[in-house]
């Protein structure tokens, strides 16, 4: 049973205690730290409700420091829920202090911040993973299939359109949401999943980017609507289309993929919906729609991740995304914020 903490426990932390709880099996919460304690309660209260049916009995920690929370207790694995800017300090610290990481997007604000994490994680022998969720989505993995298996044939181009609506309120909830040092723009926070995606799917390096962006709406440091043009070195071309102003509410988020012998659109709330699915081939699971519900834009994805991270450490192998995956939708976004 592997013993996880998990520092923040704001908005996202709700889907890391669903996770611990669906893979209960084989791993339990022993401690969690804000500097808002009820904010702790808020999870700890959602974590025993939903392990009462199996009779669970074990106290879960509070800690308002997470040093000391490190220091006191016996944790195998910390998940790193803070705000962007602190990711990298949190994850470097738990790592030299020999816990594996399990870090939420962004894992950090910069290239060099990402690459001392996954240099201590290689020296120390420790396991540390992103939480870009959303390759674990049924769809996307169908669609990963038939990307490995040639099926697109030549691949033209990839397009990630996330389209959505963020208005004033939800910057004035959080002081630190969409400033330059603890957030980052829309680029950063709401469309690094789907960029995740579509780098993930085009299969080949970076070569050069091109972007434009700006402030257009919201009262905040960093740009609310961004837009990226991507190469990769395959001879393919990327697109994004990024947005926190559409009206009135939440439009889409979908990823498309067109090659030489196949086009697929996958939406819904969390890229979660195949909407398109043609290939010049045909498979028998073509039939099979892998559509899901969700009820929330951070989808069903992070059960799945956690299983993987916890399957990566019992045996001693890389989890499906690790720091160097990690980087790559953050490397893109960060040569966007140099335009």
């Amino acid at each position: 049973m592997l013993k996880f903490a998990i520092i923040g426990c704001g908005r996202i932390s709700h889907k890391h205690i669903e996770a611990l709880v669906n893979n209960s099996e084989e791993a339990e919460l022993v401690a969690v730290c804000d500097i808002i304690p009820e904010k702790m309660d808020k999870d700890v209260e959602e974590y025993y409700e939903s392990l009462e049916e199996m009779n669970f009995k074990k106290e879960v920690k509070k800690y308002t420091d997470y040093k000391e929370m490190l220091d006191k207790e016996d944790i195998d694995v910390v998940a790193i829920c803070t705000e962007s800017g602190y990711h990298s300090k949190h994850a470097i610290d738990c790592l030299n202090v020999g816990k594996h990481v399990l870090v939420e997007k962004p894992m950090a604000l910069s290239s060099a911040d990402a690459d001392e994490m996954i240099r201590l994680a290689k020296e120390k022998n420790l396991k540390l993973g992103v939480c870009h969720q959303n390759r674990f989505n049924p769809p996307i993995q169908k669609l990963r299939r038939a990307i490995e298996e040639g099926r697109f044939g030549k691949i033209i181009n990839g397009t990630a359109r996330i389209l959505w609506n963020r208005n004033d309120d939800y910057y004035k909830q959080a002081s630190w949401r969409g400033t330059k040092e603890l957030d980052g723009g829309t680029l950063m926070n709401q469309c690094i999943h789907n960029i995740d995606l579509l780098q993930w799917m085009m299969g080949s390096e970076v070569e050069r980017v091109h972007a434009e962006r700006d402030t257009f709406l919201r009262d905040i440091e960093m740009e609310d609507f961004g837009a990226i043009l991507i190469r990769f070195k395959n001879g393919s071309i990327g697109i994004v289309e990024g947005s926190a102003c559409v009206y009135p509410k939440n439009l889409e988020e979908t990823l498309s993929i067109f090659g030489e012998k196949g086009t697929v659109v996958i939406g819904g709330l969390a890229v979660n919906e195949i909407k398109t699915w043609q290939f010049a081939d045909e498979r028998d699971y073509d039939k099979e729609d892998e559509s899901t519900k969700v009820d929330s834009v951070y989808g069903s994805g992070h059960t799945p991740l956690y299983k993987d991270f916890i399957d990566a450490i019992k045996n001693d192998r890389e989890p499906l995304i690790n720091g160097e995956e990690g980087k790559k939708a953050l490397d893109i976004i960060l040569k966007a914020y140099e335009f």
